[in-house]
């Protein structure tokens, strides 16, 4: 099966929908126009399609191994990160100081979520790398960023995240790494990280660890933790790697999925470092990237289940059955039902994901602190929902393939499994559920009312051409509107969790279905009008269960005691 970059849909969704015209006409952001968007997502479709596609199934097959204290690479990784960076993919958005193009994040999101439908185990690579670059970017000292920032940009070095510990998972604060002074500029750094994405490569220079520790008057919890740049060979004089760091990978953790990714366990041993940002300001410093990654990652569930569809439908149009020797799968009425329902859901998901993408330029560059809101209160819905989509997606695929689905020659099964860790990495969806009824409505809700104003006003306008599905939507978002007076007036925080993750389907359904209105006014009687009809009629009525349980408080969470549970 081929995969075809979605180049098409992110155009429709960027033009018509998502108001990225908006961000053109910024000063910041001026040359980024539609004729350029569409070159560039070409472009990079292109790459997708003929690069990094090719090397999916083989890096499933044969993962990354750790041979002799190195990390060596699936056959083809090498390459196709190679035209990752010589494409200038990696820095689409990076600041052109060093190298970068200083694009929209918009575009970046669209060729990140593309590329994560062609090989989502080489692309976690240069997302992590994006998240570091924009962490430097925002808190590190000139003098690193004028070292690590051309060379990361390049895709010549690339770079990591290291915040969890055996025994600090969510919880950050219980991190047990120390950092101590060397009395020159630089620390010690010694702990142990676990779940390091690409912690180690034998395909860029250096591999660049941005690392969580504590000073030694670094107070518990979270307010005493600091950030280090920690590379695996220390820069000499003139900025080249040099001598190694006093760090290794200890082993590769055996996954589910994401074969071709290499995830370590990294030991420090009084690794040299630098400060990344002030002493005792790492959560600061680390949410910049962790909130780039959450974007990113609300991506790659997209990307998995664009390829999940295609290939699903490629074997629909395929696989003959039927008394005609010219029947196949795709003419059941269950089967056509389930390619509906995986097509549906990637357009809504991909619509929120680059609607966050647009409100995140906007912010950058205009500064208004309502266009900050906006794109912080999409992030735990991109990311969630486009996660759950993902899997939703994939474990659907494996379904349209029937038996052929569970037997790994088809490459079905590996979509899910790829797509699985999503929902857990860069903050469980539980968290980003929880994070969206509480810190997101310390407003008051006023945010989740102003975006249930657009739907409304739009629902409105779409009654003279579209009425039934315009009520449907206009419906579904007072329904929304009532669950969440509801959720902010709940002092409990145990009753607000307790519906948490509900809430936020219930609202990326209703966001789903703005969109898909959206779409059907822009082309009348064409093909996304038919796919609206069919995500209005038969998905957006999901809200309604949803946002039952969402309000039903946590009194039926809690009752059965944990002795009960475990009877």
């Amino acid at each position: 099966m081929t995969y075809r970059a979605p180049v098409s849909d992110h155009e429709f969704i960027l033009k018509q929908l998502t108001g990225f015209d908006q961000v053109s006409a910024t000063g910041l952001f001026a040359e980024a126009d539609a004729d350029l968007a569409s070159a560039i997502l070409t472009e990079a479709g292109k790459m997708c399609d003929e690069v990094i596609a090719p090397l999916n199934r083989g890096g499933d097959i044969e993962p990354a191994k750790l041979e002799n204290g190195v990390v060596r690479t699936s056959p083809g990784y090498g390459a196709g990160l190679k035209a990752i960076g010589d494409g200038g993919w990696i820095g689409m958005s990076a600041p052109q100081e060093y190298g970068g193009m200083a694009l929209p994040m918009a575009l970046t999101t669209a060729v990140n979520e593309m590329m994560s439908g062609a090989c989502l185990s080489l692309q976690l690579s240069p997302l992590m790398t994006q998240g570091q670059i924009e962490a430097l970017e925002a808190h590190a000292s000139d003098q690193l960023k004028e070292i690590y920032l051309p060379k990361m940009i390049s895709g010549e070095w690339s770079g990591t995240m290291n915040l969890t510990e055996p025994q600090a998972g969510s919880d950050v604060g219980a991190l047990s790494s120390k950092a101590e002074p060397n009395g020159d500029g630089t620390y010690a750094v010694t702990g142990q990280k676990i779940f390091i994405s690409w912690g180690d490569n034998d395909i860029t220079e250096n591999v660049c660890h941005l690392v969580l520790a504590r000073l030694p008057d670094g107070v518990a919890g979270t307010k005493g933790i600091s950030l280090f740049m920690v590379p695996k060979l220390i820069p000499d004089e003139s900025g080249k790697p040099g001598v190694r760091n006093s760090l290794n990978v200890v082993s590769l953790e055996e996954k589910m999925g994401l074969h071709g990714s290499p995830t370590c366990v990294m030991q420090y041993d009084g690794a040299t470092g630098w400060l990344v940002g002030k002493e005792h300001g790492g959560m600061a410093a680390m949410f910049t990237m962790m909130n780039n990654a959450r974007l990113g990652v609300g991506g790659q569930g997209i990307g998995a289940a664009e390829g999940a569809y295609q290939h699903a439908l490629a074997y629909a149009m395929e696989r003959k059955q039927g008394k005609s020797p010219t029947s196949t799968i795709a003419g059941h009425a269950d089967v056509r039902r389930m390619l509906m329902e995986m097509k549906a859901d990637v357009f809504a998901a991909r619509a929120i994901l680059l609607s966050n993408a647009v409100a995140i330029d906007m912010a950058k560059a205009t500064g208004e602190a309502e266009w900050k809101t906006r794109a912080a209160f999409l992030t735990p819905i991109t990311k969630a929902f486009g996660t759950d989509t993902g899997i939703r997606v994939a474990e659907t695929g494996v379904q349209v393939h029937g038996g052929m689905g569970y037997i790994e020659e088809t490459g079905a099964a590996q979509y899910y499994r790829d797509v699985r860790v999503t929902a857990i990495y860069e903050g469980t969806n539980g968290i980003q559920a929880m994070d969206l009824v509480a810190r997101k409505m310390m407003d008051g809700g006023e945010m989740a009312n102003r975006l249930m104003d657009e739907i409304e006003e739009q629902a409105e306008r779409a009654r003279a051409t579209h009425p039934n599905m315009a009520e449907a939507v206009w419906q579904a978002c007072e329904s929304l509107r009532e669950a969440t007076d509801w959720v902010v007036e709940q002092g409990n925080l145990d009753d607000r969790f307790a519906g948490a993750v509900p809430y936020l389907k219930a609202f990326a359904r209703v966001l789903g279905g703005h969109f898909h209105l959206g779409a059907a006014m822009v082309e009348p009687g064409g093909a996304r009008e038919k796919l609206a009809r069919f995500y209005i009629n038969r998905m957006l009525p999901e809200h309604t269960g949803l946002l039952a349980a969402a309000t039903a408080g946590a009194d039926g969470t809690f009752a059965l005691t944990l002795d009960e549970l475990a009877g």
